[in-house]
């Protein structure tokens, strides 16, 4: 049973960490890519910036989402772990809607109006 939690353990802080380096990858990637349309003078960097930014913190609190629960009913399930993962999700589905509410100024349950082509990905 020790080595199934030392698995468990392993797994769930690679996803962590692929995770961060998905996140500071595109963080850095995305910067670049922003400097680059500037000095261009591409329509709305910002706002392509932006959305860029947004969907990979999305998918990124995703990832340490999954980490959490793997990492959390693996474990230890206890009632505590359990009631802490539920804070956690809480709060980080919150931070999901933020930045969906600020990529695409609507919230995640409301229709999508049409997109410009030029946010769409």
């Amino acid at each position: 049973m020790d080595a199934l939690h030392t698995f468990i353990e392993f797994g769930s802080t690679g996803i962590d960490a692929f995770a961060v380096a998905l996140i500071v990858g595109t963080f850095l990637w995305a910067s670049i890519r922003f400097l680059i349309q500037t000095s261009q003078h591409a329509a709305n960097p910002y706002q392509k910036y932006k959305f860029f930014l947004g969907r990979a913190l999305t998918l990124g609190l995703e990832f340490l989402v999954a980490a959490d629960v793997i990492r959390t009913v693996g474990v230890a399930p206890t009632f505590r772990n359990i009631g802490i993962l539920g804070a956690i999700i809480v709060i980080r589905t919150a931070l999901s809607w933020s930045l969906a509410v600020e990529m695409e100024g609507r919230w995640p349950w409301q229709q999508a109006p049409d997109q410009s082509p030029e946010l769409k990905a």
